[in-house]
């Protein structure tokens, strides 16, 4: 891309060296194209500017010849060689560029030399397409290029600037231009200036250009040098966010070559191309890229003026004049300004209608959400609180949704002075808040401190606010931020806050976010709590366990969890014990523990042999990773034998595909125990996603029930005999574990609920979630800058219910999912004067129903689980847009829909078989 030397391999330089009284004149192109990842470049956006460029040596070090000032300007004026008195000579338009080097570069303009009176002409600044267009569709048709810059920034333009190269780079502050230039035309200036740099010899270097400050590598080769930036390694002024979770998140793939041609010794051209490409991990067909290209070609040379007098590249550049300023090299931030673009609370007024409660399970809603999202992040505190203020009832709880997404100072500020954290009737509003803040893509140290401040009115929001200030601790410690203050000091609360206290519900409260937290050093404490005496707390402690990394699962809580499920110390329910083998078949389990739980099969309580016995061939039909050791241990006939593997019950656990695809995988687990006396124990549903080896807990939805025998006058199963009626839900969402709901608590509670049972669902959680959150800021070496937003949205409806049926001696547990997701993402290179962008989505609209139907009046009792999706669209979209600052603009779409049709997941056999048994007996 860059042409700068003449004597290459002559006398070691280590960088180009041009002559002294030498013009070197180039054309110079500048093209950016935006489009689908896998777009042709017939079809992409974009746009490219042209020009002829003039290069001369200003000024070089007598000491070292690598050491020169390098002079460019762009000019406008088209004009034939005319001679003009040396007192009228005017220099119009210049570049300097340091590295040992000083270049000149103009287009469209003439620049007379210093010491004759001749003045060359150069001309030919155009603006293009980037790509051939009918005159329809070429926004650019009837344009010239000063009518397209406006003339503020066609006479920047074609203001000169310098560089100063030492040894064939550019040091980071040696770029000189004028202040008050506008920051688009500096970054061209830039990407130009940047294309001086070059080195002669193969290897490995760090250097300063307009993109930062970079890895490079070059290969010389015969008449050839190949220069390959490693953008991963290029360390700039300008910071993005992107969401942590690999299943969730955006992968970048970029490249940046460019070639030197030579010709006798003289660098005739240079090609530079730089690829960026965005994809969305889950779908990566929901791509876009960014190309840029840049052509530096050596057209001829001609006699150019002599070097300037001075000691030092200072001094020089002030002589030639004292308003140049040493801008830098790196490209600067550039502000756009949205002309035209509606208010904050014009677009809410704009989008409200889809946000209201009976629009969440459409596609519309989501995609409302992230727009709002984004006018949001732009928006003020006050501009805000207005619509905070002005939201309806019903769709304010959306609105807080997404205010605390937008994750900006403002946002937060607004969203603290809204709530009254101390009025317990603003429980739903809170909760929606402290959620937003869990789910949050980039939370940062204030967020965490704010939301523990001040008092709570109410218990269930206090216990919201630990549970996630859980789930921000581990989300900080993820990003480095593990030794921030306000994170020590909520560590240091939550580590002790299970034995700050002997309510039973405070201890949950810590033990459920040290869960969120995934903490190593609360591994101690869920070890030491996995064999209290409360149930509760068991639960929570071995489900806690199961979400750490294996390595962590050291001899010692092994043991622990060993001495639970085998009962060693004490007795425990069921469910704990069952909780305690999911532990050991999950954490890498040795020959003698899996030949350890094939033995206790027999032994257990009838409901648990057949759980066990379901689990067990659950792992080896799946090929989960303990599947080999339980074959190994099964060839053992004492292990494994009829007498074991013959147990009845209607237990079960079971897993399967929802969905495979080449980017992304996932399955489902149902598991579900019962009591002897056939009422529901636990019913445990998750479903994950896994991705390039990452994986997402995306939903567990817990159901417990207990102390319910009296209803049957049944007997209670071994360890469980005093156990007080309860009936819960726990979910866990996007690996954040959410407050239980209690459906209900105690004898007295259970009878009124039962009488007052209408068979809806209670809901868990609703509301719009941002899934995917991808911004950045990408610099081109050309100057330009690409925008790439990437952001995916989620309406959900998670609910569930249990029914109680003592006339039929019926019971039904269900678990209503419901789901509309929409993820965009936009790349676009705006230049204020020029806007062109690409935007790929897709959405879809889903439900998922799991209802488990228990008949309980003969034993063994009737069991039937269906976990049914409905028909479901799905449609992608893909928009290409230009635009020009006067308002003329074009746009083009494509769509493709499909509807995916509805099926009922399969289950193991036998339950088909007692489905069949059940609704022909309903029938």
């Amino acid at each position: 891309m860059i042409i700068l030397t003449k004597y290459l391999n002559i006398g070691g330089a280590a960088g180009p060296r041009l002559n002294n009284n030498q013009l070197y004149k180039f054309s110079y192109t500048t093209e950016v194209l935006v489009d689908k990842a896998r777009g042709s470049k017939e079809g992409s956006a974009g746009y490219k500017i042209s020009s002829d460029v003039d290069v001369n040596l200003v000024w070089r070090d007598p000491s070292s010849k690598d050491d020169q000032l390098i002079q460019l300007a762009v000019r406008r004026s088209n004009h034939s060689i005319k001679y003009i008195n040396k007192k009228t000579v005017r220099i119009i338009h210049m570049i300097y560029l340091t590295t040992h080097t000083f270049a000149w570069i103009g287009s469209k303009a003439c620049m007379p030399t210093l010491f004759n009176s001749k003045r060359w002409c150069i001309s030919n600044v155009r603006i293009d397409p980037a790509t051939h267009r009918s005159e329809k569709k070429n926004i650019l048709h009837g344009s010239t290029a000063e009518s397209v810059l406006g003339k503020t920034k066609m006479a920047a333009l074609t203001k000169p600037f310098m560089v100063h190269l030492r040894n064939g780079k550019v040091r980071a502050k040696a770029f000189y231009s004028f202040w008050a230039e506008p920051a688009t035309i500096k970054n061209i200036k830039r990407g130009l200036a940047s294309l001086l740099q070059v080195q002669l010899r193969t290897g490995k270097v760090v250097e300063n250009d307009v993109s930062g400050r970079c890895t490079v590598e070059y290969k010389a080769a015969q008449g050839q040098v190949t220069r390959t930036k490693n953008l991963e390694t290029c360390k700039t002024a300008e910071s993005g966010f992107t969401t942590h979770s690999q299943v969730l998140g955006v992968s970048k793939k970029s490249s940046s070559v460019t070639v030197f041609t030579l010709e006798d010794g003289f660098i005739r051209s240079a090609v530079a191309e730089e690829t960026h490409s965005l994809a969305v991990n889950a779908r990566r067909s929901a791509a876009a890229k960014v190309v840029s290209r840049q052509t530096l070609t050596l057209v001829g040379t001609e006699a150019g003026p002599l070097e300037a007098a001075g000691k030092d590249v200072t001094g020089v550049v002030k002589s030639i004049d004292a308003k140049f300023a040493a801008v830098g090299i790196m490209a600067e931030k550039v502000k756009s300004q949205c002309k035209g673009c509606p208010s904050l609370f014009e677009h809410w007024q704009s989008q409200q209608k889809q946000l209201e409660p009976a629009s969440l399970s459409k596609a519309t809603a989501p995609r409302s959400f992230l727009a709002l999202i984004q006018s949001i992040r732009k928006a003020s505190k006050d501009e805000i609180l207005k619509v905070l203020k002005s939201a309806s009832k019903t769709t304010l709880p959306q609105v807080v949704d997404a205010v605390t997404s937008s994750q900006t100072e403002a946002s937060l500020d607004a969203m603290l002075e809204f709530l009254n954290f101390t009025d317990a009737k603003g429980l739903v509003l809170q909760e929606r808040f402290l959620y937003a803040c869990g789910f949050s893509s980039h939370p940062n140290e204030r967020m965490l401190q704010d939301i523990s401040k001040g008092k709570f009115g109410s218990t269930d929001i206090k216990e919201s606010v630990v549970i996630i200030m859980g789930a921000l601790i581990h989300k900080l410690c993820q990003k480095g931020g593990c030794d921030l203050p306000a994170v020590v000091q909520a560590k240091k609360l939550i580590l002790a806050g299970p034995d700050s206290t002997e309510v039973e519900s405070e201890v949950q409260m810590y033990l459920l976010a040290l869960k969120n937290s995934m903490l190593p050093e609360a591994i101690p404490i869920f070890t030491k709590f996995a064999e209290s005496e409360v149930g509760a707390y068991n639960t929570i402690a071995l489900t806690a366990l199961q979400r750490y990394n294996v390595n962590l699962m050291t001899n010692e809580v092994k043991q622990t969890v060993n001495r639970v499920y085998h009962q060693n110390r004490r007795i425990y329910e069921k469910n704990v014990r069952a909780a305690a083998a999911d532990v050991i078949l999950s954490s890498n389990p040795s020959y003698i523990e899996v030949k350890n739980l094939l033995l206790s099969i027999g032994n257990l309580p009838h409901e648990m042999n057949k759980y066990m016995l379901s689990k067990i061939q659950d792992i080896v039909r799946f090929q989960l990773p303990a599947s080999k050791v339980i074959q190994k241990a099964m060839k053992d006939m004492n292990s494994a034998n009829y007498n074991r593997f013959s147990k009845v019950g209607s237990s079960s656990a079971y897993s399967g595909f929802m969905a495979q695809s080449a980017d992304v995988t996932s399955t489902y687990s149902l598991d579900i125990l019962y009591s002897g006396s056939g009422i529901l124990r636990r019913s445990n549903m998750n479903i994950y996603g896994a991705s390039k080896g990452a994986m997402l807990h995306g939903l567990q939805v817990a159901i417990e029930a207990q102390g319910l025998e009296s209803l049957i006058a049944a007997t209670p199963d071994e360890g469980e005999e005093d156990l007080e009626s309860f009936a819960g839900m726990s979910a866990l969402l996007f690996d954040i574990q959410l407050r239980p709901v209690t459906f209900f608590k105690g004898y007295s509670d259970l009878m009124s609920k039962m009488f007052s049972m209408t068979g809806e669902p209670m809901n868990v959680v609703k509301g719009l979630i941002l899934l995917t959150d991808h911004s950045e800021v990408i610099t081109l070496q050309s100057g330009l800058k690409a925008s790439a937003e990437f952001q995916g949205g989620l309406a959900i409806d998670i609910s569930g219910g249990m029914e109680i049926s003592l006339w039929y001696r019926e019971s039904k547990t269900s678990v209503n999912n419901r789901g509309a997701f929409v993820v965009t993402g936009n790349v676009t290179v705006d230049m204020d004067f020029m806007r062109a962008g690409v935007e790929v989505s897709f959405e879809t609209e889903a439900s998922l129903d799991f209802i488990t139907t228990v008949q309980f009046s003969e034993y063994p009792f009737l069991v039937c689980m269906q976990m049914d999706k409905a028909t479901f669209p799905f449609s992608e979209h893909l928009t290409k847009y230009e635009s020009l600052s006067s308002g003329k603009s074009i746009v083009s779409r494509k769509s493709k829909k499909q509807l995916v049709p509805g099926s009922e997941f399969p289950l193991h056999q036998e339950n088909s078989n007692m489905c069949k048994k059940v609704f022909d007996s309903n029938w």
